[in-house]
């Protein structure tokens, strides 16, 4: 009798290390699914076989038979002879489902080993859909951009709860080490309505490590030479409980019932320090402040049965010391100074049942409480604010399998959500009360259908309503068409809102003369996101190149314009229904290509052209017209190579990127005389970047030694007016490229292996 419940479980290899991109399908069927980022996997069951297969490049395959709805843990053995392990393929650092409705890709720690990675921000470097650049020459604050849209716009969330958003949104990056990180999956366009609404150029989910899987002990430390050095300290552990009668490690390939309870903890520790003020273009600015970031958090996984418990702590402390505060500036009597501090504390618990075998439905609640404090100091101008975030997601979520003998899947998922946002915030260059507080309770339906591997459809619906807001109405649908095994359709729609954090979301432009005039009301945006993408699966004898295309187009309802151009001695910002006939809109299309031209050595390359324009006032022609937004580069080009001797004793990593020219506001010069090096600024179109890496690994350690932006270009004057920062004229916002030269890290990694179990 075949088990009529889904299955579930997880892929490991050898060492107990999750195997992201794992086939595992029925037998003698094309139905099945690959591990995500944990190594995990739910499959529907089908009428025809209860005999499992799980394969993955370089592995055994492994077949057992399904008797019942226990959760599995599959092993996979590398295929190796007794005395000589030989590896036959190399496991691809960026996955993209061939089944998901989702136009997604997932950044697993092979392609974050393959730079520094010394947090999310750095996480992109090789990645040609998301952009990271500095969004002003003072602070080192980073931005990211999706779809050609600032990160203000991308929903970024850590394991499914609320993390890069509101305050946090400035140095939120900066805030999640690399080495913490066990993956990284991004989702352009809308995504799921299961986790809220505020995606609308995608979603970036970031995943930690986990305490089950994670090795006792890792080190990773590493050191550049803008004298930044950080350290990293992991480890999972497990701990005993009681012995269960019946519990043995092979229970799921027997059949037998096993109320299997186990219990694990993970601690990881970071500290980064950036030790000198360099002043490298002598304009009495430091380059990159002096900082400090402590950063510490402690996670529980709790499972029994059916049920299973997560819980997750952290708490964090970063101070930014910059301005003018280098050798060359020791002979200014009243310097620009900038002291950046902030305290902020987090934390989340997961819960979740499986309560009926046949329709595997279940219950999960997500709870998540985070306080973010800051007092920063730019000049004379004091930004203080604290915020209190309160999240709540309840979802039920049930199967229901089809009739014939085609997999001919349903499930539904519904719950509701709760979202409190409470700021106390007050910027002393502004008279206007900035405190302000949001509750926002939702209800949410979203139902997927699958269609044996030719066609997967998810649609979702969610009604919200803001304290400040309303009542508003987010309807989502994305579809996968996949006609031939070696072709894939996929095309999205949906709604996506925000409120505005004014401050937070355009912090860059505080260390600055400029003056600030908001909007007396400040509406919510909302933005409609639709999208059509196709990949295709081309055999080259026998290695597979895989091409893709796409292309989104995102239509502003209404957005808050940051209009820098009226002028340049201050900003504008303004709702875009302020002015009869405004818009604000942006398109972007992007083509990619990647194949493993010969075993253990990759190729990518992509290009992408983004055209991004609003709305804002020209002060020559004393008028409002539609105008490229300034300071967002038209196009990207990437070429990504990486080659990984046999056996992986050696890696070699080169990225170079070409990056296009942006407009600068009205009253700075053009891009084209703003970029350079020593010497005279001169003319441009496009400037490059290149990025290169040597790991030597050992089996417990590996060592890596790399240099970043050798092209050593950069922007020729990042602040404006830098020798009268009390002046009129003095703006560190005006960045348009990169902003420090080359340089040289070297780092080690170290993981002491779990022990064998018997």
């Amino acid at each position: 009798m075949y088990v009529r419940a889904q299955v579930s479980g997880v892929v490991l290899d050898e060492h107990g290390e999750p195997l992201i991109g794992a086939n595992v399908y029925w037998a003698n069927t094309g139905i099945g699914v690959a591990t995500d980022e944990e190594g995990a996997f739910t499959l529907m069951p089908v009428k025809t076989t209860n005999r499992l297969v799980a394969s993955f490049v370089g592995c055994h395959n492994d077949t057992l038979t399904v008797l019942n709805r226990q959760p599995l843990t599959i092993v996979l053995i590398d295929e190796a002879v007794i005395d000589e392990v030989t590896i036959t393929e190399r496991r691809m650092g960026v996955l993209k489902s061939r089944t998901s409705a989702f136009d997604t890709q997932t950044i697993g720690t092979e392609e974050l080993c393959r730079a520094a990675c010394c947090n999310l921000s750095e996480a992109f470097e090789t990645n040609a859909s998301v952009d990271v650049a500095y969004s002003d020459a003072a602070t080192g604050a980073k931005q990211i951009r999706l779809l050609g849209l600032s990160g203000t716009y991308v929903q970024l969330i850590q394991e499914n709860t609320p993390a890069v958003r509101g305050l946090a949104q400035n140095f939120g990056l900066e805030y999640i080490p690399g080495p913490w990180m066990s993956g990284i999956q991004v989702s352009k366009g809308t995504s799921s309505v299961i986790n809220g609404y505020e995606a609308t150029s995608g979603q970036i989910n970031v995943e930690l490590l986990k305490p089950q899987t994670q090795n006792p002990l890792s080190l990773n430390l590493m050191f550049n030479t803008e004298l930044m050095a950080e350290a990293n300290v992991m480890g999972g552990w497990q701990i005993p409980l009681k012995e269960h009668e019946h519990e043995h490690e092979h229970h799921h390939e027997e059949g037998e019932h096993c109320d299997h309870e186990s219990l694990y903890t993970g601690i990881m520790a970071h500290y980064g320090q950036n030790f000198m003020a360099m002043d490298d273009n002598h304009d009495s600015f430091v380059d990159m402040p002096k900082t400090i970031n402590a950063n510490l958090a402690n996670r529980w996984f709790y499972r029994h049965g059916d049920y299973t418990f997560q819980a997750f702590v952290r708490g964090l402390y970063d101070r930014r010391r910059g301005g003018q505060i280098g050798h060359h500036a020791d002979t200014i009597a009243n310097p620009y100074l900038i002291n950046l501090n902030t305290w902020r504390v987090e934390g989340f618990l997961k819960n979740g049942y499986i309560y009926d075998d046949e329709s595997g439905s279940s219950v999960a609640v997500i709870t998540a409480v985070s306080y973010h404090d800051l007092n920063n100091t730019y000049g004379v101008r004091n930004w203080k604010a604290n915020q209190l975030n309160a999240y709540l997601n309840a979802i039920w979520q049930g199967n229901f399998e089809g009739s014939g003998l085609i997999d001919n899947d349903h499930r539904v998922s519904a719950g509701v959500s709760l979202n409190v946002d409470n700021y106390h915030e007050s910027l002393s260059i502004l008279t206007q009360p900035l405190d302000r507080l949001e509750i926002t309770p939702g209800i949410f339906a979203e139902y997927s259908y699958k269609y044996a591997e030719m066609l997967s459809l998810v649609a979702g619906l969610r009604i919200d309503y803001s304290t400040r807001y309303g009542f508003f109405v987010t309807p989502r649908m994305n579809i996968r068409y996949s006609p031939f095994e070696w072709w894939t359709l996929r095309a999205s729609a949906g709604l996506g809102y925000r409120s505005p954090n004014v401050i937070a979301d355009n912090a860059f432009v505080l260390p600055s003369s400029r003056t600030l005039h908001l909007a007396s009301d400040i509406r919510q945006e909302r933005a409609v996101n639709t999208g059509i993408s196709t990949t295709f699966y081309i055999p080259l004898g026998s290695r597979q190149l895989q091409l893709s295309a796409e292309y989104y187009y995102t239509h502003f309802l209404n957005s808050l314009i940051v209009d820098m151009d009226r002028d340049k001695h201050a900003v504008y910002i303004y709702n875009q229904s302020d002015i009869a006939g405004a818009q604000s809109f942006a398109h972007s299309a992007q083509i990619e290509a990647t194949i493993e031209v010969l075993r253990g050595w990759t190729w990518t390359a992509a290009f992408r052209y983004t055209d991004v324009e609003q709305t804002t006032y020209n002060s020559s022609k004393n008028q409002y017209e539609l105008r490229p937004k300034a300071l967002t580069n038209r196009f990207k080009g990437i070429i990504s190579t990486s080659y990984q001797t046999p056996l992986k004793k050696w890696q070699f990593d080169v990225t170079a990127q070409f990056n296009g020219i942006s407009r600068m506001p009205d009253g700075f010069v053009a891009l084209g005389d703003y970029l350079g090096g020593y010497g005279t600024p001169h003319p441009i179109t496009w400037y490059p970047q290149l990025m290169a890496q040597i790991t030597k690994y050992w089996r417990t350690c590996s060592l890596y030694v790399g240099a970043e932006n050798m092209t050593n270009f950069k922007q020729f004057a990042p602040v404006v007016d830098s020798f009268n920062p009390w002046g009129a004229d003095f703006d560190a916002s005006m960045v348009c490229g990169p902003t420090t030269g080359w340089k040289v890290y070297v780092g080690f990694r170290y993981d002491l292996e779990k022990p064998d179990k018997d």
